[in-house]
């Protein structure tokens, strides 16, 4: 499928002059949402993605945002960047057979002075301005960041058998999350070392193994990936709890 772009005439909204663009991924099939689009589905009467966007939108650290969605997807995804007024988004791109594939239909559509990028799951609408920020700065003393969460639950290696061969120091585990970031320049020379950029499973995960700089921001346990149908129920709980702090 050849890649489409929307672009969209928006007046962006005033950010900081170190701010950074954000490639939000939202393409993925939800085969775990019973056959509905996560993206659109609402909490609490908002749009998963509008609330991801919105988020961004009002964080001084990002510039613009580019949206990588399905096909079908993208007159839907424009209408609900019009309706919540998101400022910052100046493209609308389609993406590839998988997450690599989709996180490099956007990046082509960065500008040649844009050094750096964050790249976040549509379906992550609790990730707050804080967090954004310390991983978009982590990008001026590391080749790449990412936000983490720590595992607190005791963690134990399991044989294809089921049985526990080990319980493993869990003093040094964290959940990768998102938003990860990558300086563009060394990311794109990353994935042309490696042998199949489209298998590794995050974006940072090829700066890893490729052997560059990676930094580690412990984020907010609040910011959970939309997933399956009972995620809801714990998103409307987060908004709820937010209401009344």
């Amino acid at each position: 499928m050849n890649q489409t772009k929307t672009k969209l005439q928006y007046d962006v909204c005033r950010h900081n002059e170190d701010a950074i663009p954000v490639i939000i991924v939202a393409a993925g099939s939800s085969s775990r949402m019973q056959g509905i689009n996560k993206q659109f589905m609402p909490i609490l009467g908002v749009p998963v993605i509008a609330r991801t966007l919105m988020a961004f939108e009002k964080c001084a650290d990002i510039s613009k945002i580019i949206i990588v969605t399905a096909h079908d997807s993208v007159l839907d995804m424009q209408t609900v960047c019009e309706k919540y007024m998101i400022t910052k988004l100046t493209d609308i791109v389609v993406g590839g057979a998988n997450r690599h594939q989709s996180v490099m239909n956007g990046i082509k559509v960065l500008d040649k002075n844009d050094l750096q990028v964050l790249i976040h799951d549509g379906a992550r609408p609790f990730v707050d301005c804080q967090t954004i920020g310390e991983v978009a700065r982590s990008l001026n003393a590391y080749d790449a960041a990412l936000c983490v969460t720590k595992i607190n639950d005791t963690v134990k290696k399991v044989n294809a058998e089921g049985k526990v061969m080990a319980t493993v120091d869990r003093s040094m585990l964290y959940s990768a999350q998102t938003p990860q970031g990558v300086n563009i320049k060394e990311y794109m020379l990353a994935c042309e070392s490696v042998n199949d950029a489209d298998s590794f499973t995050d974006d940072v995960s090829i700066m890893e193994a490729t052997g560059y700089n990676v930094k580690a921001v412990v984020g907010s346990g609040k910011n959970i990936k939309i997933t399956t149908p009972d995620d809801i129920f714990i998103a409307e709980s987060i908004v709820k709890g937010e209401s009344e702090e």
